[in-house]
């Protein structure tokens, strides 16, 4: 097998750009830079130099699609700009939402993991089991092992289909959670918006002596 050369000419480069393209076009599921090398012949930094150059220009010209890396791969998607026509061009109903339940156990399993059912229900205060299960079904949560203490329960954490419809690399980029606690102003406004309005001190001092503020004569106080 040659070795795979350190640099490349203006041909041999041209060739490899229009390479990555055909494979990544095809696959399945993100590539990574590896396999590439390998089907190419190619040392993987080049790859990744020569995906990181084609995604770049992808981004400069204006494409709807970008070449982007996604759990650990490469591959193509949609511009974000053009979700506005993607969503036009997909039925309602064609594909099954998640409900806002799953999205919320998804969420705690995302930042929890590994976790049991029991754990996502304690958190969630409510029966999770069915949920999980769609999760598992769409493949978006597996079980990872089993937790070592009584009853050996079934630990979850989320899958590689996961990381690519989120379009993550990994689970180090999602969010901090804390990006999602509100903070104490916004709490104590809805604390504030929670509360009965007051009646006035006055008005509650004369309900308790049986006294009507607004009838009683001026300077009867007794």
């Amino acid at each position: 097998m040659p070795h795979p050369p350190d640099s490349l000419g203006d041909d041999v480069r041209a060739e490899a750009r229009r390479a990555i393209e055909a494979i990544v076009l095809v696959t399945e599921q993100p590539i990574d830079t590896g396999l590439l090398g390998q089907l190419l012949e190619l040392r993987p930094a080049i790859v990744e130099e020569l995906c990181v150059e084609l995604a770049a220009e992808y981004e400069e010209e204006g494409r709807g699609f970008q070449l982007i890396r996604v759990a650990g791969g490469w591959r193509y998607q949609t511009h974000p700009d053009q979700a506005a026509y993607i969503e036009r061009f997909v039925l309602e109903g064609q594909h099954a939402k998640l409900s806002a339940a799953a999205l919320e156990t998804l969420a705690i399993v995302a930042y929890k993991q590994p976790i049991s059912r029991a754990q996502v229900a304690s958190i969630r205060g409510v029966n999770v089991d069915g949920v999980m299960r769609t999760l598992q079904h769409r493949g978006y949560i597996a079980e990872l092992g089993r937790d070592p203490g009584p009853g050996q329960a079934a630990l979850f954490g989320t899958t590689q289909a996961f990381l690519e419809q989120l379009g993550l690399d990994s689970l180090d980029a999602l969010p901090p959670i804390g990006d999602f606690v509100p903070g104490a102003d916004v709490v104590e406004q809805l604390e504030h918006g929670l509360r009965p309005a007051a009646e006035p001190l006055s008005d509650s001092l004369a309900q308790l002596d049986g006294t009507d503020t607004e009838t009683a004569p001026p300077g009867d106080h007794t």
